[in-house]
């Protein structure tokens, strides 16, 4: 149970992820989420905490680095977890300096997210099919990063481009041999009824939902934010507790 300063959230963990299902209660235990704030709030978005950096930080600092000192193996079960509103999902580092994409080991988002027509549909299956092109990009560089660092060493322009060459070829079969990317029916019709952020899908870690207080995430992202979407009345996680 997620004791907030705008309400309270009962939050079930999905058993399919059992490494970030073990990290969330471990901290619950610990109390590490207690006295955080939600520091990154984004309307038909999502609402996101769990930086310790956050506890007593003054009003205008600039959050959402901080973390345990550790990171989680991503756990995707795509479509199983999806992005409907009021699910529970591990925030993380970009795919440029993290391609395997790996979790937070703290930081958190529950999605409030939108409703979507089927034109809307069809500019998510386009962006997801840029963000799994992305993702294989970066994962395929990182195994030529050591190679291309020594060749950026020598100054080695052909050697370089050459394997620019290479990596872009892989990249392309890569994406060539993928299914096409789609969504299913099922999550059609949540994500039209009840909503969500689709696009997310199968590049964060969905380890569970909150099953009581969906009113809470709308009486958080709706509130007036600063520039940096932290919003402007601090809403605190007072107790995060293990049922």
């Amino acid at each position: 149970m997620m004791h907030t300063t705008k309400g309270d959230m009962k939050i079930k963990l999905y058993d399919e992820t059992p490494l970030h299902r073990d990290n969330f209660i471990k901290l619950a235990e610990q109390g590490f989420y207690d006295s955080l704030l939600f520091h990154r709030v984004i309307s038909d978005f999502m609402i996101q905490g769990g930086d310790p950096d956050s506890k007593n930080a003054a009003p205008g600092k600039m959050l959402g680095n901080g973390g345990p000192g550790y990171t989680i193996p991503a756990e995707f079960d795509f479509p199983n977890l999806f992005h409907k509103k009021g699910a529970l999902a591990a925030a993380r580092t970009g795919d440029k300096i993290n391609p395997q994409r790996k979790s937070s080991g703290s930081q958190f988002y529950i999605v409030q997210g939108k409703t979507f027509n089927e034109e809307q549909f069809t500019e998510v299956e386009s962006r997801l099919k840029s963000m799994k092109r992305k993702g294989i990009f970066y994962q395929t560089l990182e195994q030529f990063k050591d190679s291309l660092t020594y060749y950026q060493q020598q100054g080695n322009q052909a050697a370089i481009m050459n394997l620019q060459i290479k990596i872009d070829g892989m990249v392309e079969d890569k994406v060539a041999a993928l299914a096409p990317v789609s969504i299913p029916d099922s999550l059609r019709n949540i994500y039209s009824t009840i909503g969500g952020v689709p696009h997310l899908d199968d590049n964060y870690t969905v380890f569970g939902e909150v099953v009581e207080g969906l009113e809470v995430i709308d009486a958080i992202s709706n509130g007036e934010k600063d520039e940096n979407d932290r919003p402007k009345e601090d809403v605190y996680i007072l107790e995060l507790k293990v049922l």
